[in-house]
């Protein structure tokens, strides 16, 4: 664990910053909805291509299907409920109310750090991958958690505090995916790493895309899905 957690913080900080980033960037300018549709298509091409290309494979490779399954369910159902009660926070709370999607934001965040450490399951490229691939989504929700904030008239210091919030919750997520990784046997590192595949699966297509089609696009838009996902693919292969 002493070993591999400081290379995992490392890759992390990556997609802290973006989070940090996003903010700033929507705090000076928010993104116009085609440059939003944009990046959303490229992050969900990339995450896709490690999905398809190096987390896919490995877990066929393991030959341990009991787990897979195992873990594949548990991720798929973890995802379901949190968007339960994501979707009840927000009817409950109102459209002026940033608290649920904060809180929904926050459990994302922290996620996708566990996903980081987790990847480390199937070598130190793919963990490298996925966070390329995450750096574009969180930079992404980066953006859209400060125009949220700004748009229910939330203060600057509210923004700010929130940005940290989000960028500690990312790498607690990050050091727990770590500790996981190194204190389990090779059965429940197949499964955990099958519950990561659900996990990305559910966020390219009921996150990042299911967002990216709210605004009607045009074919430059969609085209970036498959450029996010041959140019990691093409970084795949020449590492």
């Amino acid at each position: 664990m002493t070993s591999l957690l400081p290379k995992v913080l490392t890759y992390a900080a990556f997609p802290a910053v973006a989070i940090v980033v996003g903010s700033l960037i929507a705090a000076i300018r928010e993104p116009g909805a085609g440059l939003r549709s944009g990046v959303q298509h490229f992050a969900a091409g990339t995450v896709f291509s490690v999905l398809a290309v190096e987390l896919l494979p490995d877990l066929m490779h393991r030959r341990m299907p009991w787990p897979t399954l195992i873990g594949f369910s548990l991720g798929v159902a973890l995802m379901l409920t949190l968007k339960w009660i994501g979707d009840r926070a927000e009817k409950a709370e109102g459209e002026r109310s940033t608290r649920g999607l904060v809180t929904a934001m926050g459990v994302d965040v922290g996620l996708d750090g566990t996903l980081i450490g987790l990847s480390f399951a199937a070598g130190a490229k793919q963990g490298l991958l996925l966070t390329v691939g995450l750096v574009l989504e969180l930079l992404f929700l980066g953006v859209s958690c400060a125009t949220s904030l700004r748009s229910a008239g939330r203060a600057r210091s509210v923004i700010i505090r929130t940005t940290a919030m989000l960028v500690v919750a990312l790498l607690v997520g990050a050091a727990a995916g770590a500790i996981l990784l190194s204190s389990v046997t090779p059965v429940y590192v197949d499964a955990m790493l099958a519950f990561g595949v659900a996990a990305l699966l559910y966020l390219v297509t009921e996150e990042l895309l299911v967002e990216a089609h709210e605004e009607i696009e045009t074919p430059v838009q969609t085209a970036m899905f498959f450029l996010g996902f041959i140019l990691l693919f093409i970084i795949d292969m020449l590492i």
